[in-house]
């Protein structure tokens, strides 16, 4: 096992086992709060999550750096930073939506090489690490064969700030007539996760913060998807990701 397996292993492992918990706690009633705005909500699961991430990465690799949502910013030795979202798509988490997971990306050197994101409601697990390809549930997936960016589903989604909000809705004016439809489905993370298993076809969202995207967008390039992270981070199926990009840059423009 090479050292990038031996990080997924431990994403796998912590993601899934936490992930479990989180689903099981949420039956018996929980506090939550809001951050940035009204509809940027935390709850003390949330804390407890990311809380426990960390503990059992630490046991298990005490000199690499942590980071996450809500808070975790620990420098370490080993050029190995682990990035956590402990519940990505906290709002579909607190209305009981499915949507929401565990999101665990491992970066070496500021390059992702590992990530891990289950979610707790279908029970799926996607991992990958850097060179060995994606998987879902141990499974290797792939991508959707989609070819006509007009027979696209689309997923997006939205920031928790008004003026970003009217911006995201500016570009999807020009989107959707685009293509077959749009999808708002919950996580950023589990979004990306979509494409690489075909269960859609292309994602663009603004402003992603690197818990959202750093594992997600790893599964998904090693899948085969094509994927640009930034400013406005998209991934698309191979077949329609020229055609996709172009839409997108003309809806910014």
């Amino acid at each position: 096992m090479n050292d990038y397996e031996e990080l997924r292993s431990i994403a796998n492992e912590i993601a899934e086992s936490v992930g479990t918990e989180v689903a099981e706690r949420r039956s018996g009633g929980f506090v939550w709060s809001t951050k940035s705005s009204t509809s940027d909500v935390v709850t003390e699961i949330d804390t407890w999550a990311e809380d426990e991430i960390v503990r059992r990465i630490t046991e298990k690799r005490p000199r690499d750096g942590l980071l996450g949502e809500e808070g975790t910013s620990t420098p370490g030795s080993t050029g190995v930073v682990w990035v956590i979202d402990p519940i990505d798509g906290t709002t579909n988490f607190l209305y009981d939506i499915p949507g929401y997971g565990i999101s665990i990306g491992v970066q070496v050197d500021g390059a992702a090489v590992a990530g891990a994101v289950f979610d707790p409601v279908r029970l799926e697990l996607f991992s990958a690490a850097l060179g060995q390809g994606a998987a879902r549930n141990g499974q290797p997936i792939s991508p959707s064969p989609a070819n006509e960016l007009s027979t696209a589903l689309v997923i997006t989604g939205f920031s928790y700030q008004a003026e970003m909000r009217r911006e995201q809705a500016r570009i999807l004016e020009t989107v959707l007539p685009a293509v077959r439809d749009i999808r708002r489905l919950g996580g950023a993370a589990l979004d990306l996760c979509a494409i690489a298993c075909g269960r859609a076809d292309a994602s663009y969202e603004r402003g992603l913060s690197p818990w959202d995207s750093i594992a997600g967008a790893l599964i998904a390039r090693e899948a085969g998807a094509i994927v640009d992270v930034g400013e406005l981070t998209w991934a698309s199926a191979p077949g329609i990701a020229d055609a996709f990009q172009s839409l997108l840059e003309r809806a910014q423009a």
